[in-house]
């Protein structure tokens, strides 16, 4: 689902979090972690008007994520598209300018002639092309999609419409069905399905009915999906129609690197494929890639890279040398769910000079650019932004602190009973629980120490002298708020085990359990 430009959305509460389960939880353990949050928040059981308001409030929340999370077809929306999957709507689309600059290179001495008269090589836009597809969920498992594109080269062009009703059918699958038209083609009826046949393997279907002037064409692709194994992905796809192909293809992806091996036998393209791409763990999430394709329409090697330069954007710029291909610059910016693609013709043959210009040309201006304008707006961008996000979330950051505190409240007399139950046989105490950030480098000691008391939350969550939260945000728990928004947290827990003190401090959104992982504490010193 898309979002807005330049908008960071977040969605106010996760499910997940607030119910302390697993995103693979079962039904089975979706209903225990909701009945034991029932019986802690039900209003019924708090007299006080105020404590009885708040237990309400918490308690429809509750019973909110539970009753999405509880649906196999709700959840399937919900772990695909958030909670705004529900009930939002947004656009996606691309637009791709394409560009002869071939007469930057491809100079004949006595056949080349300056039309133009003003002795500069002539750069024209040949193609351009522009799609646009907008998704609308109808019902929990109904979702509407439209989708249009319009086309032009060297002075023809034309466009299509194209509508498809999604339905989720359970949490194994999915089907869809389209209708479109356009002015080159007549109409189309299409059919797709999704179903996973195991939690390794998944198989794609999509039919096809295209009616022309020349009759009625039909296709067929089927694609079938397994992961060998935590990383890598293997692909078998057989396509018929009008052109009939059949290919195979292993995919691994890991936090570092991406790698891609392909071969298609078809009709009228044969190809090999082999790509990797590398990615540095910075903050601009840099990538640098390259890739070889030889088959029947010849061979073509490609590098580039791409980074990212705002928090919605991504900019890219890749060289593609091929026989008989030639030479071209393509650039290509990601803005939030929009892409801008630009391929750019240098000429038919393989000059080195093309090459060369091509790889270091848009080097020197993204740097030149990120130095002079790119860094210095996004330096003022944040300041500003951050600004505006403390002013725009004080108001909620202070009814999450005052939500916090009545979940603390309602919350006492359950934690004096596991407190007794714990004392009588030296199970799990939590002694001191803070949440937050600490600063622990000494060259940091200007920053602020922001952390709140999180001791009573987290003993209400002891079971059976176990305490156990799934990999999430902390924030989300009962009890909890998020106490510096933006910045790093972690979870520092003091807790007596057996009469014996232990400390454990985990990143936010790490998973924990104890009393498996402590440290033992000199309560001597």
């Amino acid at each position: 689902m898309a979002t807005a430009l330049g908008e960071e959305e977040l969605d106010n509460e996760d499910y997940y979090s607030l119910l302390n389960v697993r995103r693979e939880a079962s039904s089975e353990e979706l209903k225990a972690a909701y009945r034991r949050l029932c019986m802690l928040y039900h209003p019924d059981k708090h007299r006080d008007p105020e404590l009885k308001s708040q237990a309400e409030r918490l308690f429809n929340l509750v019973h909110q994520a539970y009753e999405v999370l509880s649906d196999p077809q709700t959840r399937a929306i919900y772990d695909i598209y958030g909670k705004r999957g529900l009930e939002m709507e947004g656009w996606e689309g691309t637009i791709s300018v394409g560009v002869d600059a071939t007469d930057l290179f491809d100079r004949y001495d006595e056949e080349y002639e300056d039309v133009s008269g003003s002795g500069f090589p002539q750069i024209e836009i040949n193609k351009m092309h522009i799609s646009q597809s907008i998704e609308a969920p109808l019902t929990a498992t109904d979702t509407a999609i439209l989708s249009g594109s319009l086309s032009t080269q060297n002075g023809n062009g034309g466009g299509s419409i194209n509508f498809a009703l999604r339905r989720v059918t359970s949490a194994k699958g999915w089907g869809e069905l389209e209708f479109g038209a356009g002015d080159l083609q007549g109409p189309l009826f299409g059919l797709k399905l999704f179903r996973n046949l195991t939690p390794r393997c998944f198989v794609t279907t999509n039919c096809a009915l295209q009616f022309s002037s020349r009759g009625i064409r039909p296709g067929l692709t089927t694609v079938l999906a397994r992961n060998l194994d935590k990383n890598t992905v293997g692909y078998l796809q057989w396509r018929w129609g009008i052109q009939s192909a059949m290919n195979t293809s292993i995919v691994r992806d890991t936090k570092t690197s991406h790698f891609t091996v392909a071969l298609q036998l078809g009709i009228p393209h044969s190809f090999a494929l082999i790509s990797y791409q590398h990615k540095f763990q910075d903050d601009d999430q840099t990538r640098v890639k390259g890739s070889l394709k030889a088959g029947f329409f010849g061979t073509v090697v490609e590098y580039g890279a791409e980074r990212k330069i705002s928090r919605h954007s991504v900019l890219g710029a890749a060289v593609s040398v091929g026989v008989p291909q030639g030479v071209s610059l393509k650039v290509k910016l990601n803005r939030a769910s929009q892409t801008y693609f630009f391929p750019i013709h240098l000429t038919d043959q393989l000059l080195p000079s093309a090459v060369f210009y091509a790889t270091v040309g848009p080097l020197i201006i993204y740097f030149a650019m990120h130095r002079l304008i790119i860094k210095p707006y996004l330096r003022a961008q944040k300041e500003k932004e951050l600004e505006k996000q403390r002013e725009s979330t004080a108001t909620d950051i202070l009814q999450k602190k005052q939500e916090a505190e009545a979940a603390v409240r309602l919350m006492q007399e359950s934690v004096r009973r596991i407190i007794e139950a714990e004392e009588s046989r030296m199970g799990l105490i939590i002694v001191n629980a803070w949440y937050g950030k600490f600063v622990n480098d000494k060259s940091k000691k200007s920053e602020k120490v922001k952390v709140i008391d999180v001791t009573v939350p987290l003993q209400c969550l002891v079971k059976d002298s176990k305490l156990i939260l799934t990999e999430a945000s902390k924030a989300g728990l009962p009890g909890f708020y998020d106490p510096c928004v933006g910045e790093e947290k972690s979870l520092r827990v003091l807790y007596q085990f057996r009469g014996v003190l232990h400390q454990v401090t985990v990143p936010d959104s790490e998973a924990l359990r104890i009393p498996k992982q402590s440290h033992r504490i000199d309560t001597d010193g």
